[in-house]
Protein backbone atom coordinates (compact mmCIF):
# COMPACT_ATOMS: atom_id res chain seq x y z
CA UNK A 1 0.00 0.00 0.00
CA UNK A 2 2.95 2.58 0.71
CA UNK A 3 4.30 1.67 -2.73
CA UNK A 4 1.41 2.38 -4.02
CA UNK A 5 0.98 6.02 -2.56
CA UNK A 6 4.48 6.26 -3.60
CA UNK A 7 3.97 5.52 -7.37
CA UNK A 8 1.07 7.89 -7.46
CA UNK A 9 2.69 10.85 -5.87
CA UNK A 10 5.67 9.91 -8.05
CA UNK A 11 2.66 10.35 -11.35
CA UNK A 12 2.05 13.53 -9.96
CA UNK A 13 5.15 14.98 -10.05
CA UNK A 14 6.24 14.20 -13.28
CA UNK A 15 2.76 15.45 -14.40
CA UNK A 16 2.76 18.93 -16.19
CA UNK A 17 2.14 22.27 -14.11
CA UNK A 18 0.21 24.68 -16.29
CA UNK A 19 -0.18 28.27 -15.15
CA UNK A 20 -3.58 29.54 -16.45
CA UNK A 21 -2.83 33.39 -15.39
CA UNK A 22 -6.03 35.54 -14.53
CA UNK A 23 -6.78 38.60 -13.05
CA UNK A 24 -9.80 40.92 -12.69
CA UNK A 25 -12.03 40.70 -15.75
CA UNK A 26 -10.82 37.26 -17.01
CA UNK A 27 -13.72 34.93 -17.58
CA UNK A 28 -12.21 31.94 -19.72
CA UNK A 29 -10.02 30.68 -17.47
CA UNK A 30 -12.12 27.71 -16.28
CA UNK A 31 -12.61 26.71 -19.43
CA UNK A 32 -9.10 26.87 -20.30
CA UNK A 33 -8.04 25.05 -17.39
CA UNK A 34 -10.84 21.82 -18.26
CA UNK A 35 -8.86 21.67 -21.70
CA UNK A 36 -5.25 21.49 -20.03
CA UNK A 37 -6.26 19.33 -18.28
CA UNK A 38 -8.32 16.90 -20.51
CA UNK A 39 -4.77 17.22 -22.32
CA UNK A 40 -2.84 15.45 -19.47
CA UNK A 41 -1.61 18.27 -17.42
CA UNK A 42 -2.43 19.73 -13.63
CA UNK A 43 -3.42 23.29 -14.31
CA UNK A 44 -3.75 25.90 -11.74
CA UNK A 45 -5.90 29.61 -11.75
CA UNK A 46 -3.33 31.81 -10.45
CA UNK A 47 -4.36 35.65 -10.08
CA UNK A 48 -1.71 37.63 -11.41
CA UNK A 49 -1.23 39.41 -8.03
CA UNK A 50 0.24 36.53 -6.20
CA UNK A 51 3.31 36.70 -8.65
CA UNK A 52 3.74 40.82 -8.42
CA UNK A 53 3.82 40.20 -4.52
CA UNK A 54 6.34 37.27 -5.26
CA UNK A 55 4.13 34.73 -3.12
CA UNK A 56 4.52 32.53 -6.70
CA UNK A 57 7.23 31.52 -8.80
CA UNK A 58 6.33 31.46 -12.54
CA UNK A 59 9.27 29.14 -13.12
CA UNK A 60 7.39 26.31 -11.18
CA UNK A 61 5.45 25.97 -14.24
CA UNK A 62 6.38 24.20 -17.81
CA UNK A 63 3.17 25.81 -19.53
CA UNK A 64 2.08 29.78 -19.52
CA UNK A 65 -2.07 30.41 -20.40
CA UNK A 66 -3.15 34.13 -20.60
CA UNK A 67 -7.07 32.91 -21.39
CA UNK A 68 -9.69 35.31 -22.78
CA UNK A 69 -12.15 37.47 -21.28
CA UNK A 70 -12.06 41.24 -20.52
CA UNK A 71 -9.03 41.75 -18.04
CA UNK A 72 -9.93 44.85 -15.88
CA UNK A 73 -12.50 46.08 -18.05
CA UNK A 74 -10.60 46.58 -21.55
CA UNK A 75 -10.32 49.90 -20.01
CA UNK A 76 -8.06 52.21 -22.48
CA UNK A 77 -7.56 49.58 -24.97
CA UNK A 78 -8.43 45.75 -24.84
CA UNK A 79 -5.55 43.53 -22.86
CA UNK A 80 -3.26 46.96 -22.40
CA UNK A 81 -3.55 46.95 -18.73
CA UNK A 82 -2.66 43.37 -18.27
CA UNK A 83 0.17 43.43 -20.62
CA UNK A 84 1.20 46.27 -18.62
CA UNK A 85 1.62 44.54 -15.61
CA UNK A 86 3.59 41.69 -17.28
CA UNK A 87 5.83 44.14 -19.04
CA UNK A 88 7.19 46.01 -16.53
CA UNK A 89 6.55 44.75 -12.51
CA UNK A 90 6.94 40.56 -14.28
CA UNK A 91 9.14 41.38 -17.05
CA UNK A 92 12.27 39.16 -15.94
CA UNK A 93 10.13 36.13 -14.94
CA UNK A 94 7.77 36.38 -18.24
CA UNK A 95 10.63 36.63 -20.20
CA UNK A 96 12.70 34.32 -18.66
CA UNK A 97 9.84 32.17 -18.78
CA UNK A 98 9.21 32.44 -22.98
CA UNK A 99 12.77 32.38 -23.47
CA UNK A 100 13.35 29.22 -21.77
CA UNK A 101 11.25 27.91 -24.57
CA UNK A 102 8.12 27.05 -22.34
CA UNK A 103 4.95 27.09 -24.50
CA UNK A 104 2.87 29.68 -23.95
CA UNK A 105 -0.68 30.31 -25.68
CA UNK A 106 -2.96 33.76 -25.05
CA UNK A 107 -6.52 33.15 -26.41
CA UNK A 108 -8.62 36.40 -27.41
CA UNK A 109 -7.91 38.70 -24.91
CA UNK A 110 -4.97 36.91 -23.95
CA UNK A 111 -3.51 37.53 -27.22
CA UNK A 112 -4.11 41.06 -27.24
CA UNK A 113 -1.79 41.11 -23.90
CA UNK A 114 0.72 39.25 -26.04
CA UNK A 115 1.22 41.55 -28.94
CA UNK A 116 1.16 44.67 -26.43
CA UNK A 117 4.05 43.04 -24.34
CA UNK A 118 5.82 42.71 -27.14
CA UNK A 119 6.24 38.74 -27.16
CA UNK A 120 4.55 38.51 -30.48
CA UNK A 121 5.47 39.26 -32.98
CA UNK A 122 8.54 38.90 -30.72
CA UNK A 123 11.48 40.09 -33.42
CA UNK A 124 13.59 40.82 -30.55
CA UNK A 125 13.55 39.88 -26.81
CA UNK A 126 10.85 42.21 -26.39
CA UNK A 127 9.75 44.30 -28.91
CA UNK A 128 10.58 48.06 -27.95
CA UNK A 129 7.92 49.29 -30.35
CA UNK A 130 4.64 47.37 -30.97
CA UNK A 131 4.58 45.92 -34.51
CA UNK A 132 1.42 44.68 -34.50
CA UNK A 133 -1.87 45.20 -33.01
CA UNK A 134 -5.18 44.04 -32.89
CA UNK A 135 -7.87 46.67 -33.45
CA UNK A 136 -11.26 46.97 -33.73
CA UNK A 137 -13.29 45.03 -36.03
CA UNK A 138 -14.19 46.75 -39.47
CA UNK A 139 -18.00 45.71 -38.55
CA UNK A 140 -17.79 48.16 -35.53
CA UNK A 141 -19.23 45.29 -33.30
CA UNK A 142 -18.65 43.02 -31.42
CA UNK A 143 -18.64 39.14 -33.43
CA UNK A 144 -19.80 36.11 -32.03
CA UNK A 145 -19.79 33.41 -34.51
CA UNK A 146 -17.97 29.89 -35.09
CA UNK A 147 -15.26 30.50 -38.00
CA UNK A 148 -13.58 27.99 -39.82
CA UNK A 149 -9.64 27.51 -40.38
CA UNK A 150 -6.33 26.76 -42.18
CA UNK A 151 -3.64 26.25 -40.11
CA UNK A 152 -0.11 27.13 -42.16
CA UNK A 153 1.74 23.74 -42.88
CA UNK A 154 4.43 26.46 -42.97
CA UNK A 155 4.29 27.34 -39.41
CA UNK A 156 6.76 26.93 -36.59
CA UNK A 157 3.94 26.58 -34.33
CA UNK A 158 4.93 23.67 -32.19
CA UNK A 159 0.93 23.82 -30.98
CA UNK A 160 0.13 22.65 -34.17
CA UNK A 161 1.07 19.21 -35.47
CA UNK A 162 -0.57 17.44 -37.37
CA UNK A 163 -3.60 20.06 -37.48
CA UNK A 164 -5.72 21.17 -40.42
CA UNK A 165 -8.85 22.76 -40.95
CA UNK A 166 -10.17 23.57 -37.75
CA UNK A 167 -13.99 25.12 -36.92
CA UNK A 168 -13.58 27.26 -33.80
CA UNK A 169 -15.98 29.83 -31.98
CA UNK A 170 -14.66 33.58 -32.01
CA UNK A 171 -16.04 36.42 -29.46
CA UNK A 172 -14.54 39.54 -29.77
CA UNK A 173 -14.99 43.33 -30.67
CA UNK A 174 -10.93 43.68 -31.04
CA UNK A 175 -9.68 41.02 -33.10
CA UNK A 176 -8.74 42.47 -36.90
CA UNK A 177 -4.47 41.71 -36.68
CA UNK A 178 -2.90 45.17 -37.88
CA UNK A 179 0.96 45.44 -38.70
CA UNK A 180 2.59 48.76 -38.31
CA UNK A 181 3.98 48.16 -42.29
CA UNK A 182 5.31 45.91 -44.86
CA UNK A 183 8.12 45.27 -43.66
CA UNK A 184 7.04 43.61 -40.21
CA UNK A 185 4.53 41.57 -42.33
CA UNK A 186 7.00 40.31 -44.79
CA UNK A 187 9.26 39.35 -41.97
CA UNK A 188 6.17 37.45 -40.29
CA UNK A 189 5.59 35.78 -43.61
CA UNK A 190 9.11 34.99 -44.21
CA UNK A 191 10.05 33.30 -40.69
CA UNK A 192 6.92 31.29 -41.16
CA UNK A 193 4.73 33.08 -37.36
CA UNK A 194 1.42 32.96 -39.27
CA UNK A 195 -0.18 29.64 -37.63
CA UNK A 196 -3.97 30.48 -38.50
CA UNK A 197 -6.44 31.98 -41.05
CA UNK A 198 -10.33 32.86 -41.51
CA UNK A 199 -11.15 30.59 -44.26
CA UNK A 200 -14.45 29.76 -45.92
CA UNK A 201 -15.89 26.35 -45.41
CA UNK A 202 -14.30 25.79 -48.75
CA UNK A 203 -11.08 26.76 -47.32
CA UNK A 204 -10.42 29.52 -49.48
CA UNK A 205 -10.67 33.64 -48.57
CA UNK A 206 -13.50 34.74 -48.59
CA UNK A 207 -13.79 37.98 -46.71
CA UNK A 208 -16.78 39.23 -44.25
CA UNK A 209 -18.31 37.33 -42.45
CA UNK A 210 -15.97 34.34 -42.58
CA UNK A 211 -12.99 36.78 -42.11
CA UNK A 212 -15.09 38.69 -38.93
CA UNK A 213 -12.91 41.10 -38.56
CA UNK A 214 -11.27 42.69 -41.48
CA UNK A 215 -7.64 40.83 -40.18
CA UNK A 216 -4.68 41.43 -42.96
CA UNK A 217 -4.04 38.28 -44.73
CA UNK A 218 -6.92 36.66 -42.79
CA UNK A 219 -4.72 35.84 -40.50
CA UNK A 220 -6.29 34.84 -36.78
CA UNK A 221 -3.24 33.77 -34.95
CA UNK A 222 1.23 34.10 -35.47
CA UNK A 223 3.58 32.88 -32.93
CA UNK A 224 6.82 34.11 -32.40
CA UNK A 225 9.79 32.71 -34.62
CA UNK A 226 10.63 30.00 -32.20
CA UNK A 227 7.08 28.85 -32.40
CA UNK A 228 6.87 28.59 -28.44
CA UNK A 229 4.88 31.12 -28.30
CA UNK A 230 1.05 31.32 -29.60
CA UNK A 231 -1.33 33.76 -29.87
CA UNK A 232 -5.18 33.66 -31.80
CA UNK A 233 -8.21 35.17 -31.44
CA UNK A 234 -10.40 31.79 -31.79
CA UNK A 235 -10.99 29.94 -28.74
CA UNK A 236 -9.49 26.63 -28.98
CA UNK A 237 -10.84 25.46 -25.41
CA UNK A 238 -14.80 26.11 -26.17
CA UNK A 239 -14.22 22.92 -28.48
CA UNK A 240 -12.31 20.25 -27.20
CA UNK A 241 -15.12 18.02 -26.95
CA UNK A 242 -17.73 17.53 -29.46
CA UNK A 243 -20.91 18.60 -27.55
CA UNK A 244 -19.78 21.74 -27.69
CA UNK A 245 -20.00 22.27 -31.67
CA UNK A 246 -23.50 23.48 -32.39
CA UNK A 247 -24.38 20.55 -34.34
CA UNK A 248 -23.01 17.76 -32.32
CA UNK A 249 -27.14 16.61 -32.17
CA UNK A 250 -27.56 16.20 -35.87
CA UNK A 251 -23.91 15.80 -37.05
CA UNK A 252 -21.67 12.25 -36.04
CA UNK A 253 -18.74 14.33 -34.85
CA UNK A 254 -15.20 12.73 -33.39
CA UNK A 255 -15.32 12.62 -29.99
CA UNK A 256 -12.72 15.19 -29.49
CA UNK A 257 -13.30 18.66 -30.32
CA UNK A 258 -11.04 20.84 -32.92
CA UNK A 259 -9.62 22.89 -30.19
CA UNK A 260 -8.21 19.56 -28.34
CA UNK A 261 -5.19 18.45 -30.38
CA UNK A 262 -3.73 21.96 -29.89
CA UNK A 263 -3.35 21.51 -25.78
CA UNK A 264 -2.14 18.32 -26.40
CA UNK A 265 0.88 19.33 -28.69
CA UNK A 266 1.69 21.74 -25.67
CA UNK A 267 1.21 19.27 -23.05
CA UNK A 268 3.64 16.74 -25.00
CA UNK A 269 5.98 19.32 -25.63
CA UNK A 270 5.82 21.04 -22.49
CA UNK A 271 6.44 17.18 -20.84
CA UNK A 272 10.01 17.18 -22.78
CA UNK A 273 11.31 19.78 -21.00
Amino acid sequence: MAGDVKMVKAAKVAQVRALVLRTAGTNCDYETVYAIEKAGAVAERIHINLFKNKEVNMNDYQLLAIPGGFSYGDDIAAGRLMANEMKYLLKQMVLEFAHSLKPVIGICNGFQVLVQTGLLPGFELVDVKELTALANNDTGRFEDRWVNLTTNKKSRCLFTEGMGDIYLPIAHGEGKFMVADEETLHRIVKQGQIVFQYVNEKGKSAGYPHNPNGSVLDIAGICNAKGNVLGMMPHPERHVTRYQHPRWTREKLKEEGDGMALFKNAVKYAGKL
